[in-house]
């Protein structure tokens, strides 16, 4: 089970690896020294596809896919998405969360998506000056991936904000609300990568203010670390 969304029940990895070099990245340091005598990652982190994970079968389970990459990187190829979707759309009982920090490519494969198919993105705050003094990531800034979610035309979106770095109150659940999604998810850094983040009693402003247009999920919560 994924230790990122409590609704998971399985994750599935046909396609892995990610080019964002995100600063807190748990799953590039994973594939890098625990997994990396494995046949999966022995090329490490680089983007590539599993074709004997389309062998896989699924029964009303709630899948997460791609928990070790981004499915829809820049750096992906439009055959690699058609695939994926195209073998979800075999297992209609069941569920399949997306996640990605570039939905904008969402918008290119939305007729493809069954209506089983959850569609998120991680936005861990709204300051974008904040995201480029911190060197968090390569990918693209969060007021992009607010719009292009804000945009989304389809039913069933979340946002997580996992690990969480400062924000603007207001503007912050003005985009959340924007969004409209079913749920979002909440939780600090787990891992001690010194990241910029909110003082704890302003993260539960936010949580009580986010809890009056959707289901909040709680994660980890603490004290801000000193850096």
């Amino acid at each position: 089970m994924s230790k990122m969304f409590d609704i998971v029940s399985k994750t599935w990895n046909p396609v892995t690896g990610c080019l964002h070099f995100c600063k807190y990245c748990w799953a590039r340091k994973f594939a890098e020294e625990r997994l990396k005598h494995t046949s999966k990652y022995r090329h490490g982190f680089s983007p590539r596809m599993h074709f004997f994970e389309f062998d896989k079968e699924f029964n009303k389970d709630c899948v997460f896919v791609c928990d070790m990459g981004d499915l829809f990187g820049d750096w992906v190829p439009d055959d690699w998405i058609l695939r994926v979707l195209g073998h979800i759309k075999r297992f209609p009982e069941s569920q399949f969360l997306f996640l990605t920090k570039n939905p904008k490519r969402y918008h290119e494969f939305l007729k493809h998506f069954p209506e089983n198919a959850f569609l998120g993105a991680t936005i861990e705050t709204n300051k974008d000056d904040l995201y480029r003094e911190y060197k968090i990531s390569r990918a693209p800034l969060p007021s992009e991936r607010y719009r292009y979610m804000r945009d989304l035309r389809w039913h069933n979106k979340f946002v997580s904000i996992e690990p969480i770095l400062d924000f603007d109150l207001g503007v912050f659940i003005r985009w959340i609300r924007d969004i409209r999604p079913k749920f979002v998810y909440v939780g600090y850094d787990n891992y001690n990568f010194g990241l910029p983040e909110p003082p704890l009693e302003k993260t539960k402003k936010l949580i009580e203010e986010l809890k009056k247009y959707t289901e909040v999920r709680v994660k980890t919560l603490r004290e801000r670390k000193q850096r």
